[in-house]
């Protein structure tokens, strides 16, 4: 095991371009989209083109920015629609008397928590004008406001640990998945490693000698796991001590990378099974990885995918379960035992992947 072991090392040792590049596209992918998801659509422009436009304008935007963690501004309406058309924006609000239009070039999730901010607002509104049966509601929404600064009864909302419940991070979710995602690659052309040896010959050669089949695979394996871990643990170390992002429990996420690692390496060693030569690995392995995270919703908020199906095809990965947990570690303080379950399906995923994955690479002749 040793000497194929080192062997792989050796060939790294020399080339190690590919290896510090995934660690920078890691990196690279998280800063770009990461923060562009979290930061990019502080404030939403807000326009109108009504006969009265000012008196809207004014109106409307003190009621939108009055309870939101968005930041609504009075923009030109030919800036606002450019800004749209050209990407600088995702979303812009036309606003009228008792309605309102979302101008939108695309379909991100950031449109529908914009749009869900905007019709509480509007709701609210009616129902106020709905009761007092005239336009101006200033005088009944102070009341309203007074009454419910000392209310009869109060609900408060904690969380099982009694502090407050946390909102969900995008950006942290962006940064596990990336992390994850390009590990894939780097795991599985290392696994690749064994096709590459059995059809160049050089598996024959090493059968021959006193190193047993068994140490020929955990060599490769066992170097697979290493490159990959080695991988993720430098990124996640780099954003928790070098960029300030706080990941949650170092000791917990590590775990969970190696489990994760593990699982990713018996996926990669089934592909492999599959395809029996290194040059339909390297057709059918980057065609699927990138699908993985697509399905699992790692790029969109939770509950985004209600599908059943697809919910059920994500689960057949590592990747939507090593998610969970680091979400759970990264957001909620998660225990040992609140992360048991991913852990668990992990390992399943892992034990079958590997032993089916084995059994058809040794039907390979050579």
């Amino acid at each position: 095991m040793y000497p194929v072991f080192m062997a792989q090392w050796m060939k790294d040792k020399r080339k190690p371009l590919t290896i510090l590049l995934f660690i920078g596209l890691s990196i690279l992918a998280t800063v770009i989209f990461g923060d562009n998801t979290q930061y990019s659509q502080t404030t939403v422009a807000v326009f109108s083109t009504e006969s009265n436009a000012q008196e809207i304008e004014e109106k409307w935007v003190e009621l939108l920015n009055e309870d939101s963690h968005i930041e609504f501004v009075i923009t030109d309406e030919e800036k606002a629609r450019s800004d749209v058309s050209e990407g600088r924006r995702e979303v812009a609000i036309l606003l009228m008397e008792r309605d309102y239009r979302l101008i939108t070039a695309s379909d991100m999730p950031n449109i529908q928590l914009v749009e869900q901010e905007v019709q509480k607002v509007f709701t609210k509104e009616a129902r106020l004008e709905a009761v007092t049966s005239i336009e101006d509601t200033s005088e009944l929404r102070e009341e309203v406001d007074d009454y419910m600064e000392n209310p009869p009864i109060k609900v408060e909302t904690q969380s099982l640990t009694g502090g407050e419940i946390p909102q969900h991070n995008m950006g942290m979710q962006l940064l596990f998945t990336f992390t994850l995602f390009v590990a894939m690659f780097t795991i599985g052309f290392k696994v690749n490693g064994i096709n590459s040896d059995k059809i160049s010959g050089i598996w024959n050669r090493l059968i021959l000698s006193p190193v047993s089949k068994t140490s020929i695979y955990a060599g490769h394996l066992l170097y697979s796991f290493f490159v990959g871990f080695f991988q993720m643990v430098i990124v996640f170390l780099i954003f928790q001590y070098v960029m300030g992002y706080d990941i949650g429990n170092l000791q917990m996420i590590i775990v969970i990378t190696a489990v994760y690692t593990l699982s990713t390496v018996s996926m990669a060693m089934l592909i492999a099974g599959v395809a029996k030569t290194p040059e339909k690995f390297n057709m059918i392995y980057p065609s699927i990885v990138p699908i993985i995270p697509v399905i699992s919703g790692a790029y969109m908020p939770p509950g985004t995918i209600s599908n059943s199906i697809l919910q059920f095809i994500g689960n057949l990965f590592p990747l939507s379960h090593a998610l969970d947990a680091m979400m759970s570690v990264a957001l909620y303080d998660a225990q040992w035992n609140d992360f048991a379950l991913p852990i668990s399906l992990m390992l399943l995923i892992g034990v079958v992947s590997m032993g089916v994955g084995i059994n058809m690479v040794e039907r390979v002749k050579g």
